[in-house]
């Protein structure tokens, strides 16, 4: 659809009717790149006159830079400064090197063709920011974009004149730029005004007028079907018109759309008191540091999310974690219980014809829920948009996003009791983003994650590594707001530093011993977590039966609310005293 708009070319009994004079920039998931092209060549590949001009003028300083005593290139070049001057061209080049700049693009004249995907991508979209356009076309921006670049994004496209359209799984984004929001449901588009929250409500009450009124059209439906089963006959015209009016309603009927389920779980091994220790980690390449000194203990229900600037080492150190990479100094020690499900940025896929279907059965035939129930391979695939048909297609036809999306169902059908997730957001729709976060909900082990989605980080971590680089790792405790509230705090305050009288006064302050009444609770605590865990499960089944009783869903809502206050609460005093036993030797 971005496309069809952006190059004015409507389907089959549509019409696009585009203002006469009115410009509009595009920016695809995939940009095209200009062979041959350097970085800035590249941002003004426009076919404004005014593109023509600095384009010239990058031409003429290029020529006259590796030429500087010939005569007709610096006449060239005078000329060209002049049309720049005439134009008011400098200002849009000082406006392109700064946005490129905060791209983490500094090298101007670097071959395109030189720089990474995501790289290219960010350049494209820095042309289609300073080019003048009408209306300006995104397509997934802030895909491989960190943090730091999405939020600078944010202010510059909300201090810009003109129109935005934008398709983005970015929530946080999506809630913070626009004012209206078009949803594809069923090849029906509806249009809501405000931003992603207001949307997320005016679609609820839209789905609950929808079910009332397929239910109404139920009841009709079964009252003439019994009408027409009693063998009414249409001779008279009243009758007719009824039995005409029921192969109507029978049509509707057929075509109303049920809702999915696509709520996913699965019943992983449980895990021991061991899981993932990483002992004074560190790692160097071409005279740079990555991770030094990382020191970390995986607790077995932790959810920790991965920040940091793109290149920082976020990667490097999930893959360490995970076995892939061996680090340069220090040891990675992993529990006997452990099974990993490293779900990676670069997926792995077959290079044969190898069906949907076949690619997740290599995996696993079913995977069991909690409640023990066998869930097929293709049941799986159902409940993660892949519906029969699309299940014996070959997997190197599926579109990027489907591939990822199996991608990480392969992953899950492993039933992993350890998730480690580098970029698990970046090109899966919402639907399928709203499944991965229910499933981590109740993933009943330690979950890591790299990622730039800021909904998605505050939706399931509880603590924040931030990869600051030259090999520091800071821990937050809490999720991604928590963190950016706690980084602010740092930055605005001065850092008192430690001395070494209170290093001394806390070493001698530390137990020698731990205590009987430490060692009772130590031994019970793990039975306390596991009974609160199943309070909290028969609890959010209950929620799950309420369905329109909202007063005892409120009810409901609050009781899960303080349970999981409570688990936390022994989750936390579990990691303590195991920590604590560790460190004095009691088994």
């Amino acid at each position: 659809m971005l496309r069809d708009i952006a190059k004015n070319e409507a389907g089959a009994g549509a019409a696009i009717t585009i203002s006469n004079g009115a410009v509009i920039e595009y920016l695809p998931q995939n940009p095209e790149i200009i062979s041959g092209s350097t970085v800035l060549e590249q941002v003004f590949c426009g076919q404004s006159e005014l593109m023509r001009v600095i384009r010239n003028y990058e031409e003429a300083l290029k020529a006259v830079e590796q030429n500087p005593e010939e005569q007709s290139s610096q006449a060239v070049f005078l000329s060209a400064q002049q049309k720049m001057d005439a134009a008011y061209a400098w200002q849009l080049e000082s406006e392109a090197k700064s946005v490129l700049t905060q791209m983490g693009i500094k090298d101007f004249s670097q071959p395109i063709e030189q720089l990474s995907g995501g790289q290219q991508k960010r350049v494209a979209l820095a042309g289609v920011l300073v080019r003048p356009s009408d209306l300006l076309i995104l397509d997934e921006p802030t895909n491989h974009m960190d943090n730091e670049t999405v939020a600078w994004l944010e202010q510059y496209l909300k201090q810009r004149k003109g129109a935005l359209l934008m398709v983005t799984h970015d929530r946080y984004f999506f809630d913070r730029i626009i004012n209206r929001t078009l949803e594809i449901d069923n090849g029906t588009g509806y249009l809501y005004t405000g931003n992603y929250s207001l949307f997320l409500e005016k679609r609820a009450e839209r789905r609950i007028e929808e079910a009332s009124a397929a239910k109404k059209l139920n009841n009709i439906y079964r009252k003439e079907l019994a009408w027409i089963k009693r063998g009414a006959e249409a001779r008279r015209t009243k009758q007719k018109f009824r039995v005409e009016r029921f192969a109507e309603i029978e049509d509707e009927a057929k075509n109303i759309k049920k809702e999915e389920n696509l709520e996913i779980s699965s019943a992983g091994t449980r895990l021991g008191r061991t899981v993932i220790e990483c002992d004074g980690i560190g790692l160097d390449y071409a005279d740079t540091t990555y991770i030094d000194d990382f020191i970390y203990t995986l607790l077995r229900n932790d959810r920790v999310g991965i920040v940091g600037p793109n290149g920082s080492g976020k990667t490097t150190l999930i893959e360490i974690i995970a076995g892939r990479i061996k680090p340069d100094r220090g040891t990675v020690k992993v529990g006997q219980t452990v099974k990993i499900g490293l779900f990676s940025q670069h997926s792995e896929f077959p290079d044969s014809d190898m069906r949907v279907l076949e690619y997740i059965r290599d995996v696993s035939e079913y995977v069991e829920s909690k409640d023990g129930t066998k869930i097929s391979a293709a049941q799986m695939l159902e409940r993660f948009l892949f519906p029969p048909e699309l299940q014996w297609v070959p997997v190197n036809k599926l579109s990027g996003g489907e591939k990822r999306r199996l991608f990480l169902l392969r992953v899950l059908m492993g039933a992993p009791n350890v998730l480690l997730l580098d970029e698990p957001t970046n090109d899966l729709d919402i639907p399928t983003l709203s499944v991965l976060e229910s499933y981590l909900d109740d993933f009943p082990g330690a979950v890591v994650a790299v990622s730039h989605d800021r909904y998605f980080l505050d939706r399931f971590a509880q603590k924040i590594f931030a990869v600051m680089g030259k090999g520091e790792i800071r821990q937050f405790i809490g999720d991604y707001s928590c963190y950016e509230d706690a980084r602010r705090e740092q930055e605005a305050a001065a850092i008192k530093p430690v001395t070494k009288q209170e290093v001394s006064r806390k070493e001698n302050n530390s137990p020698k011993k731990m205590s009987y009444k430490d060692k009772l609770e130590y031994d019970t605590i793990e039975g306390k977590i596991t009974a609160k865990e199943k309070e909290l499960q028969v609890i959010a089944e209950q929620i799950n039966k309420t369905g329109s009783d909202f007063t005892k869903l409120q009810e409901l809502t609050a009781l899960q609310q303080a349970m999981e206050k409570e688990l936390e609460e022994l989750m936390e005093r579990w990691e303590y005293l195991t920590n604590l036993a560790e460190e004095l030797g009691v088994e």
